[in-house]
């Protein structure tokens, strides 16, 4: 299993894209995979016939053998495949940009057990499974049952295809207690359906994606770690949105409202630098390139790819980056270097209605911008008049760790006052 971005643990093989004992080249792609941020295609790393080792719908972690490609005279392992690699976090290894794992592997020890048909997904030690037995169990699963002493081979899964997951494990473990071993087996009683017990209805288990559970991951450990506060304000977009008008009657396709944003906050963070940094082991890291990542909802999920040196390039070069990604995020094809090297990011939900909401600040950077949608409002202009004008509610969440109150007003004033001059942002 390759490493495709820079915190995967693990990947799912949701597709072959070559026959078992095709032939295949160095570049090929050969196999469609789940990431912690995407759905990535894997490209093969050496020439030859290939042998599938993984089946569709295996979680392995990285490390772990997906299939070998034969060069002349190889063969296949005898024995079959090898065990998966250990469930947990692939410690010390390699993880260099492109750190795709080999696809070819030694073959394994001689007098090894395992089935010739034996999935990856197979715990061939320390499960409490018969040697060569087929158990699909998740890594967690599978780590937990060792930690707690539960025979896999005794669960029935309740994940997808009979995926034996860590809810499965945890029933498993806690039941002894509500029953002990020495007891003499009573009849069974009818018992009521789960959903009347709890009242709520038919319960369905719904299993996270990879890179859901990143999400929930990331975003547990910020709540938990970052000690986080928000500054809010008011921009009045009412001049941008007459320039963006002007400019969609000019031409086919005009920046967005959020390429405006986009652009402002590049600006801001390059004159204010600790804006465009991080909090990490007791020290700033402050960083050169002021790259702004745009969470983009695909399916299920939230993807946020990166604009790079936000400050340098047009608002126009800004739309159609952002176009572009934001297409490859929903058909599946964004790659792992437009996900990566964020400092910022923006989240928009002004396109649902959104008038203000509060994000929660991204780990590995200071701070977040949630923006919400142009409303017009009255207001009062110098002259005391009073007449309707566009405004943007904005709110700054940040890492108190490196950004202050005073820091953070000052860049999330920055940013109104630039969108409040939009020509400023097209030069």
């Amino acid at each position: 299993m390759p490493r495709l971005s820079d915190s995967m643990e693990e990947g799912t093989i949701l597709r072959w894209l070559v026959a078992d004992g095709a032939a295949v080249a160095r570049g090929d792609e050969i196999a469609e995979i789940e990431t912690d941020k995407a759905n990535m295609t894997y490209e093969a790393d050496a020439g030859g016939v290939f042998h599938r080792v993984a089946a569709e719908g295996d979680a392995l972690p990285v490390g772990a053998v997906i299939a070998h490609v034969l060069g002349d005279g190889e063969s296949a392992p005898s024995g079959g495949a090898p065990a998966a690699a250990p469930a947990g976090p692939v410690a010390g290894e390699d993880d260099s940009a492109g750190g795709a794992a080999e696809v070819v592997s030694p073959a394994p020890p001689a007098g090894s057990a395992a089935a010739p048909d034996a999935s990856p997904s197979v715990s061939a030690v320390g499960d409490g499974s018969e040697p060569g037995e087929r158990i699909k169990a998740s890594p967690v699963a599978r780590r937990l049952a060792r930690e707690l002493g539960v025979d896999l081979a005794s669960l029935a899964g309740s994940g997808r295809s009979g995926r034996i997951v860590k809810a499965d494990v945890e029933a498993a473990a806690a039941a002894p207690a509500q029953a002990p071993a020495t007891a003499a087996p009573a009849p069974a009683a009818p018992a009521a359906p789960a959903a009347s017990a709890t009242g709520k209805g038919d319960v369905t288990v719904v299993e996270l994606t990879s890179t859901q559970k990143t999400i929930a991951r990331r975003m547990a450990e910020s709540k938990a770690t970052v000690p986080d506060f928000q500054v809010r304000t008011e921009a009045d977009v009412t001049d941008l949105l007459a320039l963006r008008a002007q400019m969609k009657a000019a031409r086919e396709s005009a920046p967005s409202v959020n390429d405006f944003v986009v652009k402002a906050c590049g600006l801001a963070l390059r004159e204010h630098p600790r804006a465009n940094g991080a909090y990490r082991d007791g020290a700033f890291e402050l960083y050169g390139r002021a790259n702004v990542g745009v969470a983009v909802a695909a399916e299920g999920t939230l993807i946020v790819p990166t604009i790079f040196d936000a400050d340098a390039q047009p608002v126009t070069a800004i739309a159609r980056t952002t176009r572009a990604l934001a297409a490859r995020v929903r058909d599946g094809k964004i790659l792992p270097p437009e996900l990566s090297g964020g400092t910022f990011t923006v989240s928009n939900l002004g396109m649902f209605g959104v008038t203000s909401f509060t994000a929660v600040v991204n780990p590995g950077q200071a701070a977040i911008l949630a923006v919400g949608a142009a409303v017009q409002r009255p207001t009062v202009a110098p002259d005391g008049s009073i007449a309707p004008r566009a405004l943007m509610d904005l709110s700054l969440s940040c890492d108190h760790r490196i950004l202050y109150g005073a820091d953070a007003a000052q860049f999330l004033a920055r940013v109104r006052e630039l969108l409040q001059t939009p020509f400023a942002l097209l030069a």
